[in-house]
């Protein structure tokens, strides 16, 4: 609104500008719409004056004389105009004559200002910054911003977005609510991915050409204890030597934790009992597993440890970690035989080259700490009678064998000593002693020392002898009568109680004499020839008379002695301490250069004489027949008056035992 003063009268005319134009720009022609002529104006003192009492500053007045046209006032703006400032300009134009008196007239003029998108959008706080813990929720509002911009209509009206540099996990993370400003959480928050986020949010008006303006949101992250601790082994040696000393390190650990503060702190720890510690290192979170204790593998070679770390967070979290340490071995156990000492029993007659027994040892090492050989420990001692039978061992097995047979009659045991090494560095070593009992077989047929063999065979009467199977005594069964035969030969069966039995059979000649003509009668086999002279008789004879004196005493000290001693059938399996296996003695004499012996049965006291005998072997009845049966009488004591005896003429020497 221009207010136009003319003279004395007055005038408002309306005027409408658009904010910011350029200086000097007209506004409207006065003249024209007042009606007036335009030579008057001067003279009508035609001038603007304010309609406030505010000398506007954003316009002047110009006034153009053209003459015969008159005066033309023109309102020219001089600087832009504001319309957030001040919306209407109100002028008052007033015009004065040149008479006396003047005369003026005023008019009104309104200037209304046009709003133009001059005005950015303007955010109602300086900085914005929010919390917001992670794992919230999605959905979640986390702040508000608010812009206002002072255009009015399109160019005042806001929407809010992202600001266009925001990168792209920003846009996954947040929206905005384009209308109301919110910043909206649309995916999960981790604050071990990003603590803190910085979000350009734009404002923009709706202006034909918008404004916008930017603003940064701050979103900071609060950690959750959400994260359980991770180990990771960083340094590992899996197999770990027995003899490692204490303090040894196994393997180097690291424990991370994603979370921040206490929620990050982590303790480690065993689950177990073991012989390993953990040892925390000068960086945090860093662990050395060491031994604490010494190994043996041969007690226990895998150890299967687990580390538990757990932090310190509210509820706090915890994870575990397993590893498996391999203790190596080291050479540190001799080997062991299975027996100490070895005692075995081998069958003379053995294979030569044959394996014999065996031994054993074992080793708790493994691998070449373990590789057993085997070796006969040889002394100067023994060297030569394990030499005769050539005794060797297998390295690798053990197995003992002879290159050539034992003899028992000759070796009935003997020892040794074996090695067992290992083959460690250094190598390990244990000996063991083997005591080796040479078994007797049935190799050797029974020797009859007496009665020398003789050739020839009868049949004699089967009711007057009984030998004892055991002890290899001949007993009468009866009494002689004169219708008995003067001579009788018995043909004796020896036989051993071998798998394989061996035999051997002799001939006992008995002669029935009178007690008188007993020695001159005596059928005695002499080693003389026939072809003897006389004298050799007579003094044989006179030796005869000689020993048969003595043989008589030794019979009476027999027969009293037989009186004195049980004669249960029992004792026939035993032998007397002093008894030398023969079944005969002899008394020796010697006349010129020749050499007599005369040789008798032994009688062994307590045996007993039983029936039954066939053809010319005589044998042992059934021990199962009842004792009357069976006699008890020493020949001597049933038939004093008959001698049994041998007569054996040796011109050498005699090896009787």
């Amino acid at each position: 609104m221009l207010p136009l003063h003319l003279d004395s009268a007055s005038a408002q005319i309306r005027y409408s500008i658009a904010e910011g134009v350029n200086e000097g720009t007209a506004v409207g022609n006065i003249a024209k719409d007042l009606g007036l002529e335009k030579n008057t104006l001067k003279e009508r003192g035609c001038r603007i004056v304010e309609g406030s009492s505010d000398p506007n500053n954003h316009f002047r007045l110009e006034v153009k004389d053209r003459g015969k046209e008159g005066k033309i006032p023109i309102l020219v703006l001089l600087k832009t105009l504001d319309r957030e400032t001040k919306k209407i300009h109100k002028l008052l134009l007033s015009a004065i004559d040149g008479g006396k008196p003047s005369k003026s007239g005023t008019a009104e003029i309104f200037i209304d200002v046009l709003d133009v998108n001059d005005n950015m959008p303007v955010f109602n706080e300086d900085t914005y910054s929010v919390l917001v813990n992670e794992n919230t929720p999605t959905g979640t509002t986390i702040v508000k911003v608010n812009a206002s911009d002072l255009d009015e209509g399109s160019n005042g009206e806001l929407i809010y977005s992202l600001g266009s540099n925001v990168n792209h996990r920003i846009r996954e993370l947040f929206r905005v609510d384009p209308n109301t400003g919110e910043i909206i959480i649309q995916d999960v928050l981790d604050f071990e991915s990003e603590e803190s986020y910085e979000i350009d949010i734009q404002a923009s008006d709706k202006g034909s050409a918008p404004l916008r303006t930017d603003k940064s949101v701050l979103v900071k992250i609060v950690d959750l204890n959400d994260n359980a601790p991770q180990i990771e082994v960083t340094s590992f040696s899996k197999a770990l030597p027995e003899d490692a000393r204490l303090g040894t390190t196994v393997a180097l650990i690291s424990v991370i934790d994603k979370d921040s503060g206490l929620n990050g702190k982590v303790i480690c720890s065993f689950n177990e009992e073991v012989p390993f510690k953990l040892s925390p290192s000068t960086h945090d979170n860093m662990y050395s597993i060491i031994t604490k204790s010494p190994l043996d593998r041969e007690k226990q070679a895998i150890y299967d440890v687990t580390i538990v770390a757990k932090d310190a967070g509210t509820p706090s979290l915890t994870s575990v970690k397993s590893i498996t340490i391999i203790v190596s071995d080291v050479n540190d156990n001799r080997p062991e035989f299975s027996a100490n000492p070895y005692t075995f029993y081998v069958t003379e007659n053995n294979l030569p080259g044959v394996s014999l027994f065996s031994v054993r040892a074992s080793d708790h090492d493994e691998g070449e700490n373990s590789h057993i050989s085997y070796h006969i420990l040889r002394d100067e001692k023994e060297n030569s009678k394990l030499s005769s039978y050539s005794l060797n061992i297998n390295s690798d097995n053990g197995e003992i064998l002879a290159l050539k047979s034992f003899d028992f009659e000759s070796l009935k045991t003997f020892q040794f000593q074996v090695v067992a090494s290992d083959s460690g560095t250094p190598p390990l070593s244990n000996n063991v002693t083997v005591n080796v009992f040479i078994l007797d077989q049935n190799d050797n047929a029974p020797v009859i020392l007496y009665p020398l063999s003789s050739n020839g065979s009868e049949v004699t009467d089967h009711s007057l002898f009984a030998l004892d199977r055991y002890t290899g005594q001949i007993r009468t069964l009866r009494s002689f009568t004169e219708t008995d035969e003067a001579e009788h030969k018995l043909v004796i069966l020896v036989k051993d109680n071998g798998n394989v039995s061996l035999s051997a059979t002799a001939t006992v000649i008995v002669k029935l004499v009178e007690p008188k003509e007993a020695f001159a009668a005596s059928d005695v086999k002499s080693a003389a020839k026939d072809d003897e002279d006389s004298n050799v008789i007579f003094y044989l004879m006179i030796t005869l008379g000689a020993v048969s004196v003595l043989f008589l005493i030794s019979i009476i000290v027999l027969i009293a002695m037989q009186c004195s001693k049980s004669t249960d059938d029992t004792s026939k399996y035993l032998q007397k301490a002093d008894y030398d296996g023969t079944l005969c003695h002899s008394i020796q004499y010697r006349s010129g250069d020749r050499k007599y012996m005369l040789v008798g049965p032994r009688m062994s006291i307590g045996s007993t004489i039983v029936s039954g005998s066939h053809a010319n072997t005589l044998v042992m009845p059934d021990r199962r027949r009842p004792p009357e049966e069976v006699s008890n009488n020493l020949l001597p004591c049933i038939l004093p008056r008959v001698m049994i005896f041998v007569i054996i003429l040796n011109g050498g020497e005699t090896g009787f035992g």
